[in-house]
Parts: structure tokens; sequence; C-alpha cells
């Protein structure tokens, strides 16, 4: 709908052009957004205000000047407010069809094929192997699973991969540890038990093998435990056995990006905005974490992917300016976004608190979920923009009741399921639907609430903002709650509004089910 007004605007624009009325001028960008308050309509554009130097008239004068040539029969009434908005109200035909469309459609409702024919690489969680993931890598995985099934719905062909740091100098600090001589630095249970696994005397090799174990037994179970499968796990050292890493490494160097000093090999990272030059490769020969992430990315594109999206934690910052400017020096600039996650505190009884079973410093990402379960981690983490601070409340995601915003959506949910299940007991079939019976506020809020959905996904796909989707989840579970408490769904007195109010609490399931499908938590029938 966003779309659609936009293009009215830009015919009515055009027409008053041709009459003279308007000069004529390069077209700016228009936005519309949806007003805070319903009586302000549906959606607003602040156009005619950004049109007064070019046309030289007040806002409501040019304001009303557009209204008069817009043509559109999805809107009750355009009107025009101070200091120059135009605001749409939604024709009741219009959300009455949104219903059928909802219907008819089914999952495939919110699906768009803006992404169609592009290839999305997501690099998110990739935790060193060195042992569990705790939060702080563990906050990006709901985050970029969440961004990938957007990016599905939006027509794209995203890619999940974990890169595993498996060949640098923590590989070796991994091996130290299991050895358990004067180099080790990671402890745990875990550690124990791999020495007893490993006979292996040599550290570097040590480390590899119990890289491996790691990933297979420790990481990968856990990812899975939070509902994410990866289609890759991708091993760095590969791209040091293959000869990849020679290979960029050398192009650098014929391109004047890579000097030695010191005895060392160093990327021309300040010319790329980075405050200093970065060491690829140390005085020791060993190439640096910079260094295989150079490496990583050009085969990412070489792979044929259009853009890479990297979700980090937020202990990476520093990285960000480097590896942009190395893919800029590779040829792909402009086709890589980083995306970084910030920390996470457990908090329960209003105390912080440390629950890994394997290590007492941190907490770990699957100890959580046997905590509280997938769906409230996943939820819970996804309410909050990546770019900000999180408090996890222990108490709240276990409390079972309308607190819990997870168990409140569920709920609405199972509520919708619990009346179509009745309706079926009943033998009420409501396929020839009267749709024009819908005319109560709150059945047109509703309405109007699923009607957000495509343009949500879409505008999510663009801006990551996938905090988004719980809150819209939350809103139209608020929706659907205080309309099943003011209108009565099956009136066995009225059959023909009885048929139309549940067809529109089916498409509610449909819709509340794809939102929840997309955020990777359950839509429970029954609760």
């Amino acid at each position: 709908m966003k779309e659609e007004i936009k293009k009215a605007v830009q015919a009515s624009i055009l027409a008053l052009q041709k009459e003279n009325i308007f000069p004529v001028f390069v077209m700016p960008e228009l936005v519309v957004d949806i007003p805070k308050e319903e009586k302000f309509g549906d959606y607003s554009t602040n156009v005619a205000m950004t049109l007064v130097k070019i046309i030289g008239k007040k806002p409501l004068e040019i304001a009303e000047e557009i209204k008069n040539k817009l043509v559109s029969d999805n809107f009750e009434k355009i009107d025009v407010v101070a200091p120059g908005y135009v605001n749409f109200y939604l024709a009741e035909k219009y959300l009455q069809d949104k219903v059928a469309e909802i219907k008819g459609k089914k999952n495939d409702f919110g699906k768009s094929e803006i992404g169609k024919g592009k290839k999305i690489h997501l690099d998110f969680v990739s935790a060193n192997p060195t042992g569990p993931v705790h939060l702080g890598n563990g906050r990006g995985g709901p985050f970029g699973d969440a961004l990938a099934n957007i990016l599905k719905k939006s027509g794209y062909a995203a890619w999940r991969e974990y890169y595993v740091n498996d060949y640098g100098n923590q590989i070796k600090v991994l091996g130290h540890s299991i050895l358990k001589d004067e180099e080790a630095q990671y402890s745990g249970t875990y550690i124990d038990e791999l020495g007893k696994r490993i006979k292996t005397t040599d550290p570097f090799v040590v480390g590899q093998e119990a890289a491996k174990i790691i990933v297979a037994e420790i990481i990968k179970p856990a990812m899975e435990k939070v509902g994410i499968y990866f289609d890759n796990y991708f091993s760095e050292k590969t791209l040091h056995e293959s000869g990849e890493f020679d290979k960029v490494y050398q192009d650098l160097i014929e391109k004047d990006l890579i000097y030695e000093k010191d005895g060392a090999f160093w990327f021309r990272a300040e010319k790329f905005g980075d405050e200093k030059d970065r060491v690829v490769r140390k005085t020791s020969g060993e190439v640096t974490y910079f260094g295989g992430d150079i490496a990583y990315h050009k085969n990412k594109f070489e792979r044929g992917f259009d853009k890479v999206i990297d979700i980090w934690g937020a202990d990476h910052h520093g990285d960000v300016k480097r590896v942009l400017g190395a893919i800029e020096a590779l040829g792909y600039g402009g086709k890589a976004d980083i995306i970084l996650t910030q920390f996470v505190r457990v908090m329960q009884n209003r105390e912080e608190v440390k629950m890994s079973k394997r290590k007492g410093t941190y907490v770990c990402i699957d100890d959580l979920v046997d905590e509280v379960g997938k769906d409230a981690v996943r939820f819970f983490f996804l309410m909050y923009s990546n770019d900000t601070h999180m408090t996890f409340d222990l108490d709240l995601a276990k409390e079972r009741s309308e607190k819990n915003p997870v168990f409140y959506v569920q709920y609405a949910h199972a509520r919708i399921c619990s009346i179509l299940r009745k309706a079926e007991e009943q033998k009420i079939n409501f396929i020839g639907d009267d749709l024009s019976k819908l005319t109560h506020e709150k059945e047109l809020s509703l309405i109007k609430e699923l009607n957000k959905f495509p343009e949500m996904v879409e505008e999510i796909s663009r801006t990551y903002e996938v905090h988004k989707l719980p809150y819209y989840a939350i809103k139209l579970a608020d929706k659907l709650h205080s309309y099943y408490n003011e209108c009565k769904v099956i009136n066995n007195d009225d059959l023909a509004l009885t048929k139309a109010r549940l067809s529109l609490i089916t498409a509610v399931r449909i819709t509340l089910a794809e939102t929840l499908k997309l955020i990777g938590v359950d839509a429970p029938e029954k609760m």
C-alpha cells in the first residue's frame, strides 16, 4: 500500500505539472509513514512540506492541490491536516477484500519477489571452536536466523554459514589447554573430557582435533537446540590448505596494498578509512585473524553471492573498518554489511546470574535454552534492537501468563485454533462467507494490522530491523484479544456474521503463524 500511495501522489504531482499549477521539477523521494494514532489515518505523507521551497506555496495549499488530484478506490477518505500532511484512510471494501486475499494466499501472505535472483550470504555466531557458545556470540544466532527467514520470504536466496576459526593461534592455545601445560588458558569439564580422548602431544594437532569435536558435539547441537540449522560450517583451515589465502595475499601485494615493515606484512587499512594499517602476516609467518577474514570474504564472493552480511558481537567493533576496507580492496565495495550485536545480561530475582555448566565465568546459549526453552530465548533476544544492550529476565521468561510476551502471543494463536475447532465441531462451513459483514471498528482495526505485515517484511529485508517482528506479533495479539473480548465470533443467531468473523480470525491465525515462523517460534494450537 505504501508503494501504491507513492505512485498515486506522483501521478497527482505530474497532473498538476501538466496543468502548470506546479512547476516541472525532479520528483523528490516520497516518504509514506503509518501514523502513531489511528485517528490520523492509516497512512500519511509529508510530501507537501518537502515541496515548499520548490513550489513557493504554503504546505497546506500544496497538500490540498495534491489531494484534489488523487485517484484511488482503496481509500474511504483523504484528509489534509496542519502543517501539511496528507492522511489516507483505507476503505472498508479494501479491508474486507484483504481478509479474502490472506485466506487465499495462506502461508504465502507477505511473500514478495523483491530479492528474486539475488544470493545473500549470512555469517553469524561463528564463535571460536574452543568451547561452548556464550551469549556474547549467541545473541547473533536468533537475529541472523530470523533475518535469513525474512530475506527468504522476500525472494532472496539466503545462505546461513558458521565460520570455524580452526587454524590460528587460538587453536594452539586450545591444544595447550588440553595438554595442561604452561601455555594453557581454557578450562572446564569439556577440556578435561577432551584430554581423555585425544592422545597426540603436538599442541596444534591436539587443538585441531579438539576443534572438530567441539563443533560436532558442542557447538552444532547448541545451535540446533536454539532452532538454528546452518547450511554450512566453513573451515578456515581450507583457505590455507587450498592456497586461497596465498592467492589473495599475492594479489594485494601486486596492488601495493600489502607491504613489509619490521618483518611483518601489513594491509594498507588506513587508505580505506581505518585509523592505522593492520598486520596480515606476523613476523613468525603466522597469518592473523584479519588475514583469514580477507581470504574468507574473497571466497564468499567467488561462490557467487551478490551480498554478504556479517553479524558479529560488540567486541569486534574495531574490526569493522579494516574488513570493509579489505572488501573494497578486493573490488566488492558496497556489497557487504556488518551488523554488531550488543551484550546480554541474564537476571533472576533482580540479580545477575552465572549458569554455565561447563565454565562459571559466562552463560552458554544452550544452558539458557535448557532453562527457559527455545521459544523464549528467540523471542526475548529479538525484542531488543541488535545495537542495544539487553537484560534477559529469567523469571519473566518462565512465567506462563500474559506478562510473558511470547506466552501472550502464542496464546492468541491457540485461542484462534480453539474457536476454529469449535466451529468445525458445529459443522459451520464458512467458505461462502460475506465479508461485507465485517464493519465493527474492532474488526477493521484488526484487518488494518494484518495489512501491515507484507510491508513490514519488505522493510526488514532492507533495514535488518528484526526487532520489529516480535513487536508486530504482540500488537496483533493485542488486537485479537481485544476483538475477542468485545465481539462474539460464533453467534448462532447470525450465521452470515459468524462465517465472516471465522474468516477474519483465520486470516489472523495465518498472519500470526507466519510472524512466529519468521521469528523461529512455535505457533501452538493448544495451550
